[in-house]
């Protein structure tokens, strides 16, 4: 009796944890979202609200989307081109301003999957957090640790999908990477797809293409 009462309520525990891993998930992503939405929104809304007369909920961020694919559309031609590169030339040349907009420019640059990044060098696999656990990278530089020993380093960018931006750097001896024969697009669509969108065969490169 005691161990069917213990198993009954392991039961009733694996259940509710269960449970827990679905539902907080859900519910943070949920919140993230309303939290976000409601921000764009906020900005938005009130000014247009102020030209129509009355408010319209969402408005705002179907506005902010048709500005982001007109900008996009502004690229696509010389005058357009011309207008945002001295419009960056201006922000370059404020010193704090100068700083945060390239390292922000170069970080979103480096997930572009058309093959044009470069700040992504190279595809590498490492073990990581342990032994026996390879987890996949992406070289955004080298450098020489002065030692002893004397090491030449990878900076290594682990993304965590499928927020690509909270993901953290590592420094690794070249040694302990291992890189692989996968573009830069491979090596995101594999990553940001939590491994659903893998090669049939990875395999290293013999050259690496640093």
């Amino acid at each position: 009796m005691e161990d069917l009462h213990k198993t009954f309520f392991g039961h009733v525990r694996t259940t509710f944890l269960r449970g827990i891993g679905v539902i907080i998930p859900l519910g943070l992503t949920y919140w993230f979202f309303q939290a976000l939405l409601n921000w764009i929104d906020g900005i938005f809304s009130p000014m247009l609200a102020g030209w129509i007369g009355y408010q319209i909920p969402g408005l705002g961020f179907v506005s902010m989307v048709v500005l982001i694919f007109l900008v996009g559309l502004l690229t696509r031609n010389l005058v357009g081109r011309l207008f945002f590169s001295w419009f960056e030339s201006v922000l370059r040349s404020i010193p704090f301003v100068r700083s945060v907009y390239s390292a922000v420019k170069d970080f979103v640059n480096a997930f572009n999957i058309e093959g044009q990044s470069k700040t992504f060098r190279l595809v590498v696999m490492l073990e990581y957090p342990r032994k026996g656990i390879y987890c996949v990278g992406f070289v955004t530089n080298e450098s020489t640790f002065a030692g002893p020993p004397r090491t030449e380093m990878y900076h290594i960018y682990i993304p965590n999908p499928p927020n690509p931006t909270s993901g953290f750097l590592s420094v690794v001896p070249k040694s302990e990477a291992i890189p692989l024969a996968l573009s830069v697009e491979e090596g995101l669509k594999l990553v940001l797809s939590g491994g659903i969108v893998t090669p049939a065969v990875i395999s290293t490169l013999v050259t690496p293409r640093v």
